[in-house]
């Protein structure tokens, strides 16, 4: 007799702390996958069960609870992880247990394991692509901003080098504050970009802190048409945070943004704020975390097991049609093949898509071999 019970999965999002917003956002792209899947069915008319916990934007909770998931709740995949030191926190946990753990979040790359699959952009598929178009379109004179933990340094890193290689390009400044600045903690730094004029400013900032570090640029009076904030991790969660016409303005390189015009994305935003209403702030986050999930079903339904033996072949090279486009699992690093876009923020908080990838960009998370892709320019001239 087929096995009928509940497929039971693992589910660690923040649903509270610095950064619950994104978390609550990933939790969302995750439930409305499940829903999904089991009104259309389940996997082999077997139902998929969150095991949910809240690692509260603590990296020590995450791995604690990861470590709650396989021994105590027996799953065999975990769903989750926003921040690098959450996924640096639960790896060795995985690979210990030889589970699985698919991870929707950019990240600074130059990382591999078998037990991971990323499902968020890697730096050949967002930096590379914001640093030639902010050269381009404003100049090579930089100013970094980051929050303090590892992403941000690793990011700033990989941002400099770029930019560096462009003609009369020079580093002005790179500061770091905590997970929880507020305004004040950026004053001194707005001092310091008032002295130095960069031709812009590259954020890594995230979590609450997002919104405190827009507000104290504008406080400053400075102006985005001619010395913007670019991002990786601004998105319309943040925003959101804001405050009416804060961002306008400004940057973010991203595979996914609401804007993005397609019946599929249409589709899956209306399913999202039926089921969650309108305060949900779906965004690059919450689309990996969407289809991750459908991507692990159907890779259940094709092996009849989520062991990692079973399964990982399956899940590698498999292919889904993401509201971004049709995104591919590369077999041979584990990453994603990803659609880059640009956006700048418009007076509502939305993205105007001012470059997007022509196709897929092939995930290089150790930056080999990178190149541009194919792009072509929403716009035909930028208005700036």
């Amino acid at each position: 007799m087929a096995d009928k019970d509940p497929i039971r999965v693992g589910i660690l999002y923040s649903e509270t702390g610095v950064t619950s917003t994104i978390g609550l956002s990933q939790l969302q792209g995750a439930l409305l996958a499940i829903e999904e899947i089991n009104e259309a069915g389940g996997v082999d008319g077997r139902e998929i069960v969150a095991m949910r916990y809240d690692p509260q934007s603590n990296p020590a909770r995450y791995a604690q609870l990861a470590e709650q998931l396989i021994v105590q709740d027996r799953v065999n995949v975990i769903f989750g992880c926003y921040m690098s030191s959450s996924r640096k926190a639960v790896i060795p946990v995985i690979e210990k247990w030889n589970k699985l753990l698919f991870y929707p979040t950019l990240y600074e790359g130059f990382e591999y394991s078998g037990n991971v699959i990323y499902t968020g952009a890697a730096p050949n598929q967002n930096s590379v692509q914001l640093a030639e178009f902010m050269t381009t379109n404003f100049g090579s004179r930089v100013y970094l901003i980051g929050s303090d933990y590892i992403y941000p340094y690793e990011s700033n890193r990989i941002m400099g080098e770029l930019v560096m290689q462009r003609p009369g390009s020079e580093k002005l400044g790179e500061r770091y504050v905590a997970l929880d600045a507020t305004e004040k903690d950026y004053r001194a730094i707005m001092d310091d970009i008032r002295h130095k004029r960069p031709d812009f400013i590259f954020s890594t900032v995230v979590g609450d802190s997002t919104a405190s570090l827009y507000r104290a640029y504008a406080e400053a009076g400075f102006d985005p048409k001619t010395m913007p904030i670019s991002s990786l991790t601004t998105s319309e969660a943040e925003i959101s945070q804001m405050g009416p016409g804060v961002a306008t303005g400004h940057f973010t390189a991203a595979p996914y943004f609401q804007s993005i015009d397609s019946a599929a994305n249409r589709r899956c935003l209306a399913r999202l704020r039926e089921r969650f209403g309108d305060g949900c702030v779906p965004n690059l986050c919450w689309e990996a975390s969407y289809f991750q999930m459908h991507i692990f079903a159907n890779a259940f339904r094709q092996s009849g097991s989520d062991g990692i033996a079973e399964i990982l072949p399956h899940i590698l090279g498999s292919e889904f049609d993401a509201p971004q486009g049709r995104v591919k699992i590369d077999p041979a690093n584990h990453h994603t093949c990803l659609y880059p876009r640009i956006g700048r923020v418009d007076a509502h908080g939305q993205f105007t898509i001012v470059r997007q990838a022509t196709r897929a960009v092939y995930p290089d998370p150790y930056l080999v071999t990178h190149s541009l892709g194919d792009w072509t320019a929403r716009l035909d001239t930028l208005e700036l």
